[in-house]
């Protein structure tokens, strides 16, 4: 005996472009392919952020901060969480949604370009 469709609660992507569960029905070819330049960025990014976690995590820095522009709020993400999301954006051609970290201490993280700028000067006096 199967349970009806009335029973079942509401799908909560219906209507959403990003839906996980949409990957496994369309053909491969309709996934968002990388131009050179978008993918030699993104490779760039990848080696950056092993630089970065190299030199920042054993100070207590778990991850990387970026400003929202879609929903306007904070997105904290760990090292190994930003790794995935960007080695899936190359695989894939975009970024899957994934569960926001949990109740993250902002003074854990720390801006792409703070990174930037501590790698800059760490390299910079070696």
């Amino acid at each position: 005996m199967g349970v009806s469709a009335e029973a079942m609660p509401p799908d909560p992507f219906a209507g959403d472009p990003h839906d996980p569960a949409l990957s496994l029905d369309g053909p491969a070819d309709e996934r968002d392919d990388l131009s050179d330049e978008e993918r030699e960025e993104v490779v760039a990014d990848l080696a950056d952020l092993a630089v970065y976690q190299a030199l920042l995590e054993g100070r207590g820095v778990r991850g990387i901060v970026v400003d929202c522009g879609d929903c306007g709020e904070q997105h904290f993400h760990e090292w190994s969480l930003l790794r995935a999301s960007l080695q899936q954006l190359l695989e894939e051609g975009q970024m899957r949604p994934h569960e926001p970290a949990f109740d993250p201490d902002p003074a854990d993280y720390v801006t792409w370009e703070y990174c930037r700028g501590y790698a800059d000067a760490v390299i910079g006096d070696g």
